[in-house]
């Protein structure tokens, strides 16, 4: 599902989805070895904008950095419930507009709960947002720490599915060899997205 390149060298983008910042981060690397930063950096939307048109700009940056940047796979966090629940909804609504610009440009989607993020980056599912920051400073060899927050979580997810997606697809192997798993066959798969049809 997740293509490799060069000797199981992988690029990804990270996006920390959110409606006033979205933190985006790209990360090349494989597993087991210090990964590379490529790009990092803030989508911004003005909270006075009407809903549809902040979607609008996160979805066209995304497709952007996608142009830019070439990945093989986009890494998304998962959504919970907060407290806040607009908070959430507007968190949830940004990254499903980032995974459809993945979709568009047919790159595979990979969502990644924050416990699941801080514990590849940290070794500790439970660290908080400095902890987090400092990590990924370290890991990457960055000399300054990315800021904001929702920046360097965007690099942490990237630098997260770099180190887990092979295992993770390796285990989807043996699975499947195993038995478990085993694909629906051909005539009762869903067909890929060709276009509404007029």
């Amino acid at each position: 599902m997740f293509a490799l390149i060069g000797g199981g060298l992988m690029r990804v983008l990270g996006i920390d989805p959110g409606l006033t910042r979205c933190g985006w981060g790209v990360v090349e690397g494989r597993p087991g070895a210090r990964p590379t930063a490529i790009g990092v950096g803030v989508v911004r939307t003005h909270p006075d904008l009407d809903l549809e048109l902040r979607l609008l700009e996160v979805h066209t940056a995304v497709t952007a950095l996608l142009r830019e940047h070439r990945p093989e796979a986009v890494a998304i966090e998962r959504v919970f419930t907060q407290n806040n629940k607009g908070t959430a909804t507007g968190t949830a609504q940004a990254a499903g507009v980032a995974a459809l610009a993945a979709a568009q440009a047919d790159l595979p989607v990979a969502w990644h709960t924050p416990s699941e993020v801080k514990a590849a980056i940290s070794g500790n599912g439970r660290a908080d947002k400095d902890q987090v920051t400092m990590m990924v400073t370290r890991v990457l060899g960055l000399t300054e720490a990315p800021k904001p927050a929702d920046a360097a979580d965007a690099l942490a997810l990237a630098v997260c599915h770099v180190w887990r997606a092979p295992a993770q697809a390796r285990l989807r192997v043996a699975a499947l060899a195993g038995g478990i798993g085993a694909p629906v066959p051909a005539s009762r798969t869903l067909p890929r997205w060709q276009g509404i049809s007029r």
